[in-house]
């Protein structure tokens, strides 16, 4: 089971997750109360478990529903997701990854740690 950590950063509060072997594996918005970081939390907790993936390195992706993990190339060319809540907002994204397969294995890490 992963660990939720509340951080301070210049412009307010995030919150990370880390995977059972200490590592971040998702990183939140900026929050500016204490309160919206736990909400956006407890969102990761609601949502990450049954959101759909929305591949959108592939050729000719089909839009999924909110909420969803959307898979994409950023400008260096690593691959990269974002959680995103009922509402479309985005709650939290990933790291950047070499490949699409380690993408998508750190979204199903994301699921087993929620």
């Amino acid at each position: 089971m992963g660990k939720f950590v509340i951080r301070a950063v210049n412009s307010g509060l995030k919150f990370d997750l880390h995977a059972a072997n200490g590592q971040s594996i998702l990183t939140s918005e900026v929050y500016t109360t204490e309160h919206a970081c736990r909400k956006g939390i407890e969102s990761v907790r609601k949502n990450a478990p049954k959101a759909a993936v929305e591949d959108q390195t592939a050729d000719s992706f089909k839009s999924v529903s909110n909420p969803k993990f959307e898979l994409y190339q950023d400008k260096t060319g690593a691959f990269r997701f974002r959680l995103t809540s009922r509402n479309g907002q985005v709650i939290a994204t990933g790291e950047p990854y070499s490949t699409k397969a380690a993408c998508e294995n750190g979204i199903e890490s994301i699921r087993k740690n929620v």
